[in-house]
This record gives C-alpha cells, sequence and structure tokens, in this order.
C-alpha cells in the first residue's frame, strides 16, 4: 500500500494501529510488518523528510524552532529557572526527535537498568536490554561484546576534530577523569568523542535505518500529515483511533493493539485526550473520564543542561568560521566533496562523564563540550571565539507533568518540568559549575585564557544559593523528557503500563516509546527509545503468537 494521499481507502481493521513515526515508532512499525499476515496502519502528525536540513547533520540549527520539524511546544514558567519558560522542541517528522536532534549515541549506565529490574520490572535489566541494543546496532567498531554489526542502526565516529576540545579532554585527564574510548559498555565514566548515528556524514534517524527501507510492503501503511485526536474505547478495549487529515475527520479500526509511540509529551497528551489519565485533571479540563489513571502524565524528568561560555583566544573555534563568508564557503565545498568538516558536526562533539562531588558511587554529570557558543539553537553564533561547556545532571530528582490545556487536540499541553525544585538537584548544579570551572583551570587550557562569559565570575563558589540560582539563569533543556507513563507494578497505583508495556487497566492498548521509562537514563536518551521500540515490538509479537495460540 505504501503511503496513501487519501482516507477514501481506510477499509477493514488493521491489526495493529501505531500513533506516531518517531525514535520508537519507525522501529515498532518494522518489526510488526516483518509478518506479511499482519496489517499495520502507521500515523504520523509531521511530513516526510524531504527537507535538507533532515539530513546534513548541521542541519538542527534550522530544524529546532521551525514548524517544518518542530511541535514548537514551551515549558510553563519554571520557578528554579528564575520565572523562564523555555522552548521544548519535539521532532515532528517521520523519525521524531531522531530526525532532528544531537545524534548522539549513548546506551547510559549499567546500573539504570539493574535499577529498572529492581523495581520489579522483569527482563529490564541491563544483561537483558545490552542484547537489544546490540540486536539493532550497526555500530563501527565492528562485532564484539559490547557492539555488532548488521542491524538498522547506523553508529559511526565523528568526522572532524577540533584543537581546542582536544585540549578539554586533556584538562579532563589531568582533572582525574580518564580517557574513553567508547562511553556504551555499560560504564560510560571518562571524557572522549561521543559516537554518533551518522553513516557517510549525513544524519542517520529511525525513519532512514528502520522505516523507509520496508515501506514497500504491501501490510505497512504510513498516513503521514496525521493528527490523531483519541484513541476509541469499546467495551473495555482500545479498538481504534479517531483522526484528521486535510481538514477530514476518520477513524480507524484495529482488532489487535493500538500502539502509542507518540513520546514522552504527545502519548500522555494523547491518553488524556481519549479520557485515560488523572479524572481531576480530564474533568477540569472538559473531558469525560474513562479509566482514572493517576501516573498519566506524572514523573517527567529531563536533563536540565547549564551552558556555561568560556571566551578563549589563540585557537580557533566555529564562531570566526560561522562570520567569515570564505570559511564558511569551504564549509560547503569540504561537505560537497568529502562529507566532512563543520557541517557534519553534532551539537556536541566531546563528552565527559564525572562526578559533581566524591559522595556519588558513579558518573551523575555528563558534559556536552562545543567548539561554539550562541545564546540559543537557532540564533547566531557569537562574534568572538569561545566554547560552550554544559553540564547536565544525569539523575534529576525533580518530577514534573504533561497536563492537558483542554479537549482541543490542536492545543499544545501544559508542560512543567519542575527543575531545580528539589534540594539536591540545587546542590548538583551548584557543584557542576563549580566542576566546570576547576575543569577549565587546569594546565592543558592555559594557553587559550579562558574566560568565563557565563555564569560569570561575579558568582562565587563559596555561595551555594547563588550558584543555584546562577544554573537557573543558564539552565535549559538538553531535550529528553521522558517517564510520563511509566512501566510498574500492577499493584503501583502511579504505575501506566506493566513490563510488557501494556497499559494497566485497559486492553488493546500498549505504550512504546520514552515516556514508559521509570527513571530516567543516566545520558542521551534516543538510543535507548530506540532499544525500547525493538523490545516493545518483540513483546508486542510474542503476545499475539501466545493469544493464537490460546485460541
Amino acid at each position: 500500500m505504501g503511503e496513501s494521499t487519501t482516507a477514501a481507502t481506510f477499509d477493514g481493521d488493521y491489526d495493529y494501529i501505531v500513533v506516531g513515526a518517531g525514535s520508537a515508532g519507525c522501529v515498532v512499525a518494522n518489526r510488526l510488518s516483518a509478518d506479511p499476515s499482519v496489517r499495520v496502519l502507521l500515523l504520523e502528525a509531521g511530513g516526510r523528510d524531504d527537507w535538507i536540513w533532515f539530513h546534513i547533520p548541521v542541519g538542527y540549527l534550522f530544524a529546532i524552532g521551525n514548524p517544518r520539524a518542530d511541535w514548537m511546544f514551551r515549558t510553563e514558567p519554571e520557578t528554579g529557572l528564575n520565572g523562564r519558560s523555555l522552548k521544548y522542541p519535539r521532532g515532528k517528522v517521520i523519525g521524531g526527535c531522531s530526525a532532528i536532534n544531537a545524534m548522539i549515541s549513548m546506551r547510559g549506565q549499567r546500573q539504570d537498568y539493574d535499577h529498572w529490574r529492581q523495581l520489579g520490572l522483569t527482563g529490564w535489566g541491563w544483561d537483558d536490554v545490552a542484547t537489544v541494543f546490540r540486536t539493532i546496532e550497526d555500530h563501527f567498531l565492528g562485532d564484539s561484546e559490547a557492539h555488532s554489526t548488521g542491524g538498522e542502526w547506523r553508529v559511526e565516529p565523528p568526522r572532524v576534530q577540533w584543537q581546542v576540545l582536544d585540549a578539554v579532554a586533556q584538562a579532563a585527564q589531568q582533572m582525574g577523569v580518564p580517557a574513553s574510548a567508547d562511553f556504551n559498555t555499560g560504564d560510560n565514566s571518562g571524557v572522549g568523542y561521543f559516537h554518533v548515528n551518522q553513516k557517510r556524514g549525513t544524519r542517520w534517524s529511525t525513519a532512514r535505518g528502520f522505516l523507509k527501507p520496508v515501506l514497500r510492503r504491501p501490510n505497512l501503511r504510513l498516513e503521514t500529515g496525521v493528527l490523531v485526536d483519541k484513541v476509541l474505547v469499546s467495551d473495555g478495549r482500545a479498538s481504534g483511533a479517531r483522526f484528521s487529515k486535510g481538514g477530514q475527520q476518520f477513524t480507524a479500526r484495529a482488532r489487535g493493539e493500538v500502539i502509542l509511540c507518540a513520546g514522552a509529551i504527545g502519548t500522555p497528551h494523547l491518553l488524556q485526550r481519549s479520557g485515560i489519565g488523572p479524572a481531576a485533571w480530564l474533568a477540569e479540563a472538559g473531558v469525560l473520564p474513562l479509566l482514572d489513571r493517576p501516573g498519566i502524565g506524572r514523573n517527567l524528568q529531563d536533563h536540565l543542561q547549564q551552558r556555561a561560555v568560556y571566551r578563549v583566544s589563540g585557537v580557533r573555534t566555529l564562531n570566526e568560521t560561522y562570520w567569515n563568508l570564505a570559511r564558511r564557503a569551504w564549509m560547503g565545498v569540504d561537505y560537497a566533496l568529502r562529507r566532512r568538516g563543520p557541517l557534519t558536526m553534532a551539537p556536541s562533539q566531546l563528552g565527559l562523564f564525572t562526578r559533581s562531588n566524591p559522595e556519588h558511587d558513579r558518573p551523575n554529570l555528563q558534559f556536552h563540550v562545543q567548539p561554539l557558543s550562541l545564546d540559543a539553537f537557532g540564533e547566531p553564533l557569537h562574534r568572538y571565539p569561545a566554547i560552550t561547556v554544559s553540564a547536565c545532571n544525569l539523575r534529576p530528582t525533580a518530577r514534573g507533568t504533561v497536563r492537558l490545556a483542554s479537549a482541543d487536540a490542536l492545543q499544545p499541553p501544559r508542560i512543567a518540568p519542575a527543575y531545580l525544585s528539589t534540594d539536591e538537584d540545587r546542590q548538583v548544579a551548584a557543584d557542576a559549575i563549580r566542576v566546570t570551572r576547576r575543569l577549565m583551570r587546569q594546565p592543558a587550557l592555559a594557553g587559550f585564557h579562558p574566560e568565563e562569559v557565563l555564569p560569570g565570575l561575579g558568582v562565587s563558589d563559596d555561595d551555594p544559593a547563588a550558584l543555584a540560582h546562577a544554573a537557573g539563569d543558564i539552565g535549559t533543556t538538553i531535550f529528553h523528557p521522558v517517564g510520563t507513563a511509566r512501566m510498574g507494578r500492577p499493584d503501583d497505583p502511579m504505575a501506566v503500563v506493566d513490563d510488557r508495556l501494556r497499559l494497566i487497566g485497559l486492553e488493546g492498548l500498549r505504550v512504546i516509546d520514552a515516556s514508559v521509562m521509570p527513571t530516567i537514563t543516566s545520558g542521551n536518551t534516543n538510543t535507548p527509545t530506540v532499544m525500547i521500540g525493538a523490545k516493545g515490538a518483540a513483546l508486542a509479537i510474542a503476545d499475539r503468537k501466545r493469544q493464537h495460540q490460546r485460541a
């Protein structure tokens, strides 16, 4: 069937309706449609990835904040950020956030997943998920105990390096942080260049890796430009989806399952519009509660990055290249001829994992170091040479919310991440600024005369309250929301799905995306979401086989 331009052929029932062709949804559609006897309908609100900036890695600068690619959400004003409201990018295109994100391939730490298992979530320990990570990979390091080749998720080394970032790596080692050639073995301690989801200098989204190669399957139908209004429920079971396309309303029926892959913002918002969520929230928004699940939209976790900026001298950064027309032209030539140079850059190139203080038993800070500086993504680079050294708290204790504002699907949800709302998070934020300063004072960087622009030397290391306030001034999302439909034991009143990702209290509905994470992983969250897509699809397939055997 491929992709249809009309809805006239919505006849019969589908075995699976998958809502969201994003980081997880593309994987789910790939796996489910591998069985030719199964009909799969994939619904995506965005369009095709037929814009050049979805493929040139530096295109994130143009995609984020552009309604062609981004849902353009904003947070509520955040007390912990001194009253600021943040832009909250989410991908709105096939591939979802993997089409506009930082392309950093990061699994997290062994203890993240072992903690999930300790919560009673069978099959989600590190040894369980490491197998899935290997299965989906096509890794430049080849086959090993940690990695494999032949999967759909391409991982490559960066194609550009910077003297100033090499110096930061040396400074980290002088500070006692070991060098690391691979952050993805279960222990990401150390400093090194990130591995990226690219192929020969172009972005490798889940749409490219998992969806496009199988769109010719006759049993897989992709509909883009579709806004799903609600999940349909009949006789205590999810029975389909109601959606709009081209100004018309349609319904599609599922004889098997409706699977939500709309992400940590989209999935709880859709569930709540469907009458599934905290009953008081639903009633306040004018939605008739069908199933009171108080955990839907709660437990929002995100990594807040504190973007410290340091002016440097005697070394090249991207800032000067950006403002030099001849150098910018050469960047284009270098990319066109060799697929190398700054146009292949991920937003962050150098990674550093360490502890905010010795009390932590494993790294709880991740640094993203960039050979550039700017006020915000999508805005021009600064006119002076500078680098950005962003530290984020890997395991925040704050828990925010995603809450519907009205029953209207066109109205964005109210997103309140609750950044820096706990004493522990404020302490880690203050310590992170101290660690950043200690890094930048190391001998390896002395020749470049780093000068702190943000947060600024007027903020004293000896004043924890001032440091936490400064963190609120320079803090911004690093685009890792998770947890808003979290996994849990069926006897946990705040759990939304069980360990097979089935919605608790309603048959025929499954959630497979970042929203199911009970706690956030210690690093970039896209690759874990791809893993969840593959594992969740396998669970759905196994459950279908089991049902057929019983029948």
